[in-house]
């Protein structure tokens, strides 16, 4: 039962990340068709940035400590990306490039997309295979 809570709390998790990474990409494209302006684009995308790597964090750390490894080698790469963008301090939208970024910032999004699905199909198939092992 204990593992089957764990993969809920995982589903759950790549659900917030996939969340905040919608609300991102509609900030971007909002932007892109000029409904809002460049300031406000990136108050909202750098307000929900730091949650985005904390949520991911706390998901890679539930893996390890439920031993789910093949899970936790999986989100070690996204885990890396995003601790490399914080140290360096590039991970907020800069006001004054945010046009200049657009196609990038957007295509970044995508691919993090992209691989949050991947995960998440893989944790719904382990959710799946726990219950039906019980």
């Amino acid at each position: 039962m204990a593992d089957l809570f764990a993969w809920l709390l995982s589903f759950f998790l790549l659900i917030g990340v996939l969340g905040i990474l919608l609300y991102q990409l509609m900030c971007l494209a909002d932007l892109e068709f000029d409904y809002i302006n460049p300031y406000d684009s990136a108050a909202r995308i750098n307000k929900v940035v730091l949650p985005e790597f904390i949520t991911q964090g706390i998901l890679c750390f539930l893996h390890l400590i439920t031993g789910h490894w093949f899970m936790f080698v999986l989100c070690l790469p996204y885990l890396y990306y995003n601790a490399n963008l914080y140290t360096r301090r590039r991970h907020l939208v800069d006001v004054t490039e945010i046009f200049n970024q657009l196609p990038w910032e957007k295509r970044l999004r995508f691919y993090k997309l992209v691989y949050l699905i991947a995960l998440l199909c893989l944790s719904i198939f382990w959710m799946i295979w726990s219950i039906v092992e019980d």
